[in-house]
C-alpha cells in the first residue's frame, strides 16, 4: 500500500526542518492535519489566519529556518494574505499548504473556490499546485526549496482529492540547504578600492544584509575614517561594540545620520535598499554592494555596483584600501550622536501633571527588560521608539514592520518567536488600534501557554497617523478610538492584566508585569499629545503644523494646541 499525499507532505515539512505550522483546521485541510499530529511538527491554533501567518514569518526571521502555516479552502488560506506579504518582503522563509476544493470542481464556481494562484503570485517566490499525486513529493520539495534559497514565501496549493490520492512509486526527492559565498570579480574589488581611496569625507550607510560583518565594517570604517550609519532593521547587529555608530537617518533616524550622509563625497552603501530617496546624498560618490543584483541603484542613482555578500566582499577589499590620517569628518559625527543621544535620555521624563509619554514608557521597558530580551513591536509610535531608545548589545533583536508597513503584527509575532525560543523573554509593544485588531491572539497565547509580556500603548488613538494629519495641516480626522480597560480586558479572559496612569505607578507595575510567569498585559494610558519628531524640519510639515492649530484654535480646540506645546516643547 502506498502512501497518501498528505503524509508526503507532512514527511517532506519534516526533512525540511520546519518545527511549527500555524493555522485554523477545516474541511479540505483535515487529513494534512491528522498526519501533522503524527509527525514531530507542532500545530499552533491561531484565532485568525492572519495572525498566523505574522507569527509563522517571524519566527522564520528570527531562526532562519523554514517554517510552515496550513489553511483550508477559500476564505482559510485568504486570510493569511497579509502576513504572508509581510514575510515574503522580510526574506522570511515560509511554506504555505493552502487547501484547495476538489479538482474536478474547480473552474465551474464551486463553493469556496478561489484562483490561489492568482492571489499569491505576487507575495511568493513559488506559487504552484499539485495536480496528481505522482507530483507530490517533487512540488513539495521544490516549494520548500524555494522557500530557503530564495528566502521568501513558497505556497503549495493542494486540491482536497489530491491529498487523499495514493503514491506507490515515490522517487527520493529531498530538500537540501546550501548558501554560497559570493563576492564580486578581483577587477571589481580593485575598482570600489580606487573610488573609495580617492574620497575624503566616507561616510557608510549599512543594512540588514551586513548580519555578521560588523568586524569587517568597523574595520573598513577603521582605515576610512567613516562614520557607520545603519538602517532600522540593521540596528541589533551593528550597534553594539561599534565605536563609530552614528545611529540611523530617515524620518526614524537622529540628526547625525541624517546629516553625515547628506554632508559626505563618498557614500558605501552596504546591504542596505533603504527605499526613501530624500535620504541619499545628491552629489556624492555612490558605490553599493548587495547580494541582490536587482537592488543596484533601483533607490537613487550610483556611482559603482557590485554583488556579493558583505563580510567577504569587505575582506576582500580592506587590504587595499588607503589608511586615511583626516579622522575629522568621523569624529565630528560621532561626538554628535553621542550628544544626540545624551539630550534624547535627558527628555526621558513622565510628563506633566504625571502623565506618561510612549517615550518614557520605552525607556523604562529598556532598563527592566532581560538583557537578552526579543522586542516585536506594532508599525506606528511603539516601533519608533523601540528603535530609538532600546539599547542594542548584541542579545537584544527588535522586529517591525519596516517593509511592509502594516499594524497588528507585535501580538502575533510575539507568539512565533517566543514558541521558537521558549527560555527567553519576549515583549509585544502593542499600539491599541494594532492589539485590538488583532485582539483573539491574546486567547491563542493562553491556549498555547506561551508567556508573552504585552504592553499596551494606549493613546485613545490611532497616534502615527494623526501625526501625519496634523503636519498636513489637518485636523485629527477618524483616528479617535473608544477603547476598554485593557488589564481588566486580559484578566477577564484568563491573562495576568493591569492598568496603569501615572507615571509615578509605571516602574513597580513594569517589574511586577515582567516577572509574571505566564502571559501577561499592561495597559498604559500613554500621553495622547507627544509627538513624534523627525531628526530635521521641512518647511511642508512645519507649514502644515501651524495650520493645524489656526484650525484647533478657530474650532474651540486651543487647549490641545496649548496643552501640545507644553508636552513636547516646554
Amino acid at each position: 500500500m502506498g502512501m497518501k499525499v498528505a503524509e508526503i507532505i507532512v514527511e517532506v515539512l519534516e526533512q525540511a526542518g520546519v518545527k511549527r505550522c500555524y493555522g485554523i483546521v477545516g474541511d479540505t485541510l483535515n487529513l494534512f492535519a491528522e498526519n501533522l499530529e503524527r509527525s514531530s511538527i507542532e500545530w499552533v491554533h491561531v484565532r485568525h489566519e492572519e495572525a498566523g501567518a505574522f507569527a509563522a514569518g517571524a519566527e522564520a526571521n528570527f531562526t532562519h529556518n523554514l517554517t510552515a502555516c496550513a489553511g483550508s479552502c477559500g476564505p482559510g488560506s485568504l486570510h493569511f494574505i497579509n502576513g504572508l506579504y509581510e514575510a515574503n518582503r522580510n526574506r522570511a522563509p515560509v511554506v504555505l499548504i493552502a487547501s484547495q476544493v476538489t479538482m474536478s470542481e474547480m473552474g465551474f464556481e464551486f463553493i469556496q473556490e478561489v484562483d490561489f494562484k492568482s492571489v499569491f503570485k505576487e507575495c511568493s517566490v513559488f506559487c504552484d499546485m499539485i495536480l496528481t499525486a505522482d507530483q507530490a513529493r517533487k512540488k513539495t520539495v521544490m516549494a520548500c526549496q524555494a522557500a530557503l534559497a530564495k528566502r521568501g514565501v513558497a505556497v503549495l496549493i493542494v486540491p482536497v482529492d489530491i491529498s487523499h490520492g495514493e503514491v506507490s512509486d515515490d522517487f527520493p526527492y529531498r530538500v537540501h540547504h546550501s548558501r554560497p559565498t559570493v563576492r564580486p570579480s578581483d577587477a571589481e574589488i580593485d575598482e570600489i578600492a580606487r573610488t573609495l581611496n580617492a574620497g575624503k569625507k566616507i561616510a557608510i550607510y549599512a543594512g540588514s544584509g551586513c548580519e555578521g560583518a560588523l568586524d569587517e565594517i568597523v574595520a573598513v570604517a577603521d582605515r576610512l575614517k567613516a562614520p557607520i550609519a545603519h538602517t532600522s532593521r540593521a540596528k541589533c547587529f551593528l550597534e553594539p561594540g561599534n565605536p563609530y555608530n552614528i545611529g540611523m537617518t530617515g524620518i526614524l533616524g537622529n540628526e547625525a545620520g541624517y546629516n553625515a550622509l547628506l554632508e559626505c563625497d563618498t557614500l558605501l552603501l552596504l546591504g542596505a535598499d533603504f527605499a526613501w530617496r530624500q535620504f541619499y546624498p545628491d552629489s556624492a560618490k555612490i558605490v553599493q554592494i548587495d547580494l541582490d543584483p536587482t537592488h543596484l541603484g533601483r533607490r537613487h542613482h550610483i556611482t559603482l555596483g557590485a554583488v556579493g555578500d558583505i563580510q567577504p566582499t569587505l575582506e576582500a577589499l580592506l587590504p587595499l584600501l588607503e589608511r586615511k590620517e583626516d579622522a575629522s569628518f568621523q569624529e565630528k559625527y560621532v561626538q554628535r550622536y553621542t550628544d544626540t543621544m545624551a539630550s534624547t535620555k535627558k527628555q526621558l521624563v513622565p510628563g506633566h501633571n504625571d502623565s506618561i509619554p510612549g517615550s518614557y514608557l520605552t525607556s523604562l521597558i529598556d532598563e527592566y527588560a532581560a538583557d537578552d530580551a526579543l522586542f516585536c513591536a506594532d508599525d506606528g509610535s511603539p516601533i519608533v521608539w523601540a528603535l530609538r531608545l532600546l539599547q542594542a548589545n548584541g542579545k537584544r533583536e527588535i522586529f517591525g514592520s519596516l517593509l511592509h508597513g502594516t499594524m497588528a503584527t507585535a501580538l502575533p509575532s510575539a507568539l512565533g518567536i517566543q514558541k521558537a525560543a521558549p527560555g527567553r523573554q519576549v515583549i509585544a509593544m502593542c499600539g491599541d488600534g494594532g492589539i485590538t485588531m488583532l485582539f483573539g491572539e491574546l486567547l491563542t497565547a493562553i491556549q498555547e501557554e506561551v508567556p508573552i509580556k504585552i504592553v499596551v500603548f494606549n493613546n485613545g488613538k490611532l497616534g502615527f497617523v494623526e501625526i501625519e494629519q496634523k503636519s498636513e495641516g489637518m485636523l485629527d480626522t477618524f483616528t479617535k478610538l473608544k477603547n476598554p480597560d485593557f488589564g481588566k480586558v486580559a484578566a477577564a479572559i484568563g491573562l495576568w492584566g493591569k492598568r496603569v496612569q501615572h507615571a509615578s505607578e509605571l516602574p513597580a507595575a513594569i517589574q511586577e508585569w515582567l516577572a509574571q510567569p505566564g502571559p501577561a498585559l499592561l495597559d498604559v494610558l500613554t500621553n495622547p499629545l507627544e509627538l513624534v519628531k523627525p531628526p530635521f524640519f521641512e518647511a511642508k510639515p512645519v507649514i502644515g503644523m501651524a495650520l493645524y492649530s489656526v484650525r484647533a484654535v478657530l474650532s474651540g480646540r486651543g487647549a490641545d494646541v496649548l496643552e501640545m506645546v507644553r508636552e513636547n516643547f516646554l
